[in-house]
């Protein structure tokens, strides 16, 4: 596994490079449980070659992946990798919309249970912080709770025609 990048995060460029070293860690703890939240996803590194493959190195035992997001619109244009990787993993990812919070206050969350959280505070400025802090972790969960509670399945693993 690569340096931990620092805890705070002050721009895009440290943003993705803590969500690499977040994708890293997750397939190196094998965290069960790991949430993904974001308004669309198009600024995150899910479609890059390497994201791919420490998913896939994640998720071969027992995983579930959950992506929470107001609209998945733009994510098999931007990220066609991770696209064809959920196909064949759609037994274990689960996609959800919530399309009640207004425009904006989506939160930006990455959430690997007990191994690592990133989280933005301001998506426009890219101000975060990574942390295996537990606090973090549970107000994250809490974050991420609260809008699956008010969210329904979306963005099937695959269509099917008539």
């Amino acid at each position: 596994m690569g340096t931990e990048p620092a805890s705070l995060i002050t721009s895009r460029a440290e943003f993705h490079v803590a969500l690499r070293y977040a994708f890293e860690t997750l397939a190196s703890a094998g965290a069960r449980e790991v949430w993904l939240c974001d308004e669309d996803f198009a600024d995150w590194p899910l479609g890059e070659r390497a994201t791919v493959e420490l998913l896939q190195h994640w998720a071969a035992s027992s995983r579930k992946l959950t992506l929470v997001a107001r609209h998945f619109d733009d994510v098999a244009r931007r990220h066609p990798r991770w696209v064809e990787w959920r196909r064949n993993w759609a037994h274990i990812v689960s996609c959800r919309t919530n399309t009640e919070l207004a425009t904006g206050k989506f939160p930006t969350v990455l959430l690997g249970l007990g191994a690592i959280s990133v989280r933005l505070s301001d998506n426009v400025h890219h101000r975060g912080r990574l942390s295996h802090d537990k606090a973090d972790e549970l107000r994250c969960k809490e974050q991420i709770d609260a809008i699956l509670q008010r969210s329904e399945e979306a963005f099937p693993a695959s269509t099917t025609g008539l």
